[in-house]
């Protein structure tokens, strides 16, 4: 990365990489999207969160949006590579500087920074006050693929604002960003994908259960009051700000093509069941 800027201004530098960048986010999300969405929807539709499909126009406006989005982060990452080239950072550009082990370990060090602090700047993205700038992504309240990075320009700052901060403390080698940046795109895919794809038992195994569901982070864009966290369920766990109905909606979908053709009202109903179980729209 840094000899891009060798070899060219910055603005030249960042039109090409945040070009890169967004077409990277459109083959990921665009075929995920195609599968789901265009070529087999039949295949999957017992597994659809919201039985309902959305519509073109919000579509559009996500890819849309999106579009600042890749350049915000691109623009941010470029300027930290330059201010690295000034000495202000603590990149490290030669992997030979840091063992092998201190690069695996900072890689998975990001993936769990970056999970509080999503969830915490989230949570205060939606106090009544700051809830501006995360209404345009809670425009889409049944998520597509192409909700990912539908964000308002100040949220997509605040969404990567705590990489330049970290870099002035620990050293880091942009590839363990780019690696940050690949399992961000992977798992917001998943979580905005609008289909369950996680196993029926997931929620009962000692260890998977700690992983967010596709389930999880779409109840969170029908009711936005509960499901924060991103890529783990741990500070919803803590803070107690899991969805209520989040078990009974997973168990739901991933009973498969039985639940389909089930009547809901027959269902082992719990006080919220039948609020919680309404798969046309919560």
């Amino acid at each position: 990365m840094k000899y891009l800027l060798d070899h060219y201004g910055f603005f030249q530098a960042w039109l090409l990489t945040g070009t890169l960048f967004y077409l990277r986010y459109l083959l990921a999300a665009g075929l995920t999207f195609l599968v789901f969405y265009q070529f087999l929807p039949g295949k999957f539709m017992h597994r659809k969160i919201q039985q309902r499909l959305p519509k073109g126009k919000r579509i559009f406006e996500e890819i849309k949006h999106s579009l600042y989005t890749a350049f915000i982060f691109t623009a941010i990452f470029l300027g930290l590579i330059y201010l690295q080239k000034l000495g202000y950072t603590r990149l490290y550009m030669d992997l030979s500087e840091h063992s092998t082990a201190y690069f695996i370990l900072t890689c998975i060090a990001l993936i769990f920074i970056h999970d509080t602090y999503f969830y915490w700047a989230h949570r205060l993205m939606h106090h009544p006050k700051f809830f501006a700038i995360h209404k345009e992504h809670h425009r889409s309240r049944n998520p597509t693929p192409w909700t990912s990075f539908d964000f308002h320009p100040v949220e997509a700052i605040l969404e990567i604002a705590f990489v330049p901060v970290l870099v002035f403390f620990i050293p880091l080698h942009p590839a363990s960003l780019f690696f940050l940046s690949f399992w961000l795109l992977v798992w917001n895919i998943v979580g905005h994908l609008g289909y369950e794809i996680f196993p029926k038992n997931q929620l009962d195994h000692p260890i998977l259960k700690w992983l967010n569901t596709s389930t999880h982070h779409n109840l969170h864009h029908q009711r936005a009051n509960y499901n924060f966290g991103l890529y783990f369920n741990f500070w919803d766990h803590i803070m107690g700000t899991n969805d209520p109905c989040y078990r009974e909606v997973y168990e739901s979908v991933t009973r498969g093509k039985q639940a389909k053709n089930e009547q809901r009202i027959n269902l082992p109903l719990k006080k919220t069941s039948k609020h919680c179980l309404d798969r046309e729209g919560i």
